[in-house]
């Protein structure tokens, strides 16, 4: 009879029947249906509780997620399909933001005829890439050493360097934030009424939400490390929010590269 409940001698994890996929759709579908409603001053409410369905999901199925890895049902097999599964994710995140340089360039190499027939249009007056965007620029590239620095020494055992590169990592992406709100705050153009300023901060804008998300993904692997969770050999909590990190690292260079110093 004991022979029963014994866990299978294969590399595969079989996850046990789960709430959170079903819990997860009916927060998302909510929070659709709220947002839709908010645009015709419905109120947010619907909307917010979604979100909160949403959040809670997350938070609870990445603690059953973590329970499993401390239950050894992460095998190395599982744990190749979760390093798949972040590369096609950031793959997909990826395509997402050649969308909207590929918006940008359109507009870039054929400006309209309401544009005045060039980029910039009139009467728009863009940032000066070598002030604010430029200490972004150095505030990013900081950041990802610091997140490099705190990788290398999980990996060779040093728990105080993992949470020292942890959290000057973690304040270097609040300080990226901070100036990036700065910054929009002393835009001389707007989101609505013209196309520069519609793909500048859908661009920008989505960059420095998954600057915040990347943050919050940081947060927790800190909190995690704090409690000892991450060792040398287990880690890829902390793996996957590193390599998100560089990928925002990577994006906002081409930002700065093509939309600050080339868009002006």
């Amino acid at each position: 009879m004991a022979g029963n409940h014994a866990k299978p001698h294969h590399d595969y994890h079989l996850v046990n029947p789960s709430p959170w996929p079903a819990v997860g759709a009916l927060g998302a579908f909510t929070m659709a249906i709220g947002t839709v409603m908010s645009f015709y001053d419905k109120g947010p409410w619907v909307a917010v509780l979604g979100l909160t369905i949403v959040l809670y999901t997350m938070v609870a199925w990445w603690r059953d997620v973590i329970a499993e890895s401390h239950a050894q049902d992460h095998t190395p097999v599982v744990q190749l399909g979760l390093r798949y599964g972040m590369v096609l994710f950031i793959a997909s995140e990826v395509m997402f933001f050649v969308a909207w340089f590929w918006a940008y360039f359109h507009n870039f190499f054929d400006p309209s005829v309401q544009s005045g027939g060039v980029w910039p249009p009139q009467g728009i007056e863009t940032f000066d890439p070598w002030h604010l965007p430029l200490l972004n620029t150095l505030i990013l590239l900081t950041s990802g050493t610091t997140v490099t620095w705190a990788h290398h020494a999980l990996q060779t055992g040093d728990r105080k360097g993992l949470v020292q590169g942890l959290v000057l990592t973690v304040l270097l992406g609040l300080s990226f934030t901070g100036l990036q709100a700065m910054e929009y705050s002393h835009a001389g153009f707007a989101f609505a009424g013209n196309i520069y300023g519609a793909t500048f901060f859908m661009a920008t804008g989505f960059h420095g939400f998954h600057v915040i998300v990347g943050t919050i993904f940081l947060i927790v692997c800190l909190g995690r490390a704090m409690s000892g969770d991450f060792t040398p050999t287990k880690h890829f909590g902390f793996e996957a929010a590193a390599w998100y990190w560089h990928f925002v690292d990577v994006v906002w260079l081409f930002l700065f590269l093509c939309i600050y110093v080339l868009g002006r």
